[in-house]
């Protein structure tokens, strides 16, 4: 089945805070990493999806913040709905990023695209062709804890995106999940961000990491309230 991509192109994850049924064993250089990894998180049902709505939440050690989001794909349309210092309720259609959008709209897109990275960055990579992704052949030691895991390593392009440049280490699990990752903003060889990927639950089609959390314990990334609506229904299906 073709799959419709969903493109954002304006990647800025973390810029604000800043395979499959067999498992990783089989792994090669040669095959599709990010298919498989995609593929796991629920990618050959996306189109499904008709509305997907979740709350994104963050604790920094100098403080915390929610934001939360409706989010059309098949026209790529978003409702924010945030307090009044936040801008209030804001709804566009993403298409107007390409002319001028109005202040509102071009203060709350770098917050859509950071928070949906965060949430469905497994399938993002899939949709962002422009990305180059590589495996190694070898486990290798786990960032957070003990233990070895598969690595693939996810590098964008330096001339795209809110933060263009960046570089994701992603250590998959025997399950094709991801357990953790390392963020590198700009392909900086200092890390960003490394955390754990946690709270992995089924969301109608979608398998969704729910819980992240960093490893000195002040810093924890957790979406709450995720649902989908899905094709032909008005009922909404909550995380299990």
């Amino acid at each position: 089945m073709k799959t419709k991509p969903y493109p954002l192109r304006q990647i800025c994850f973390c810029g604000l805070l800043l395979l499959l049924l067999s498992g990783c064993a089989g792994w090669r250089q040669t095959e599709e990493p990010r298919l498989r990894l995609a593929q796991t998180y629920g990618l050959h049902d996306f189109d499904q999806v008709e509305e997907l709505r979740y709350t994104f939440n963050v604790s920094l050690p100098d403080r915390s913040l929610s934001r939360s989001w409706t989010w059309e794909p098949k026209k790529d349309r978003v409702t924010f709905r945030g307090t009044p210092e936040q801008g209030g309720v804001v709804a566009y259609d993403r298409s107007v990023l390409t002319g001028q959008p109005d202040d509102k709209v071009r203060k709350i897109d770098p917050q859509f695209v950071n928070d949906n990275y965060w949430l469905l960055f497994p399938l993002r990579i899939y949709w962002d062709q422009s990305a180059t992704v590589t495996a190694d052949p070898e486990p290798l030691p786990l960032p957070i804890g003990d233990g070895r895991a598969r690595r693939l390593v996810v590098r964008y392009p330096k001339n795209e995106g809110y933060t263009p440049g960046d570089v994701y280490e992603l250590f998959i699990d025997d399950s094709g999940r991801i357990a953790q990752w390392v963020y590198r903003k700009g392909g900086d060889p200092t890390p960003t961000r490394i955390t754990t990927w946690e709270g992995h639950q089924r969301v109608g089609p979608l398998v969704l990491s729910l819980d992240r959390r960093g490893a000195e314990g002040s810093f924890r990334v957790w979406f709450t309230d995720v649902a989908v609506r899905l094709t032909g229904r008005s009922d909404w299906i909550t995380a299990r």
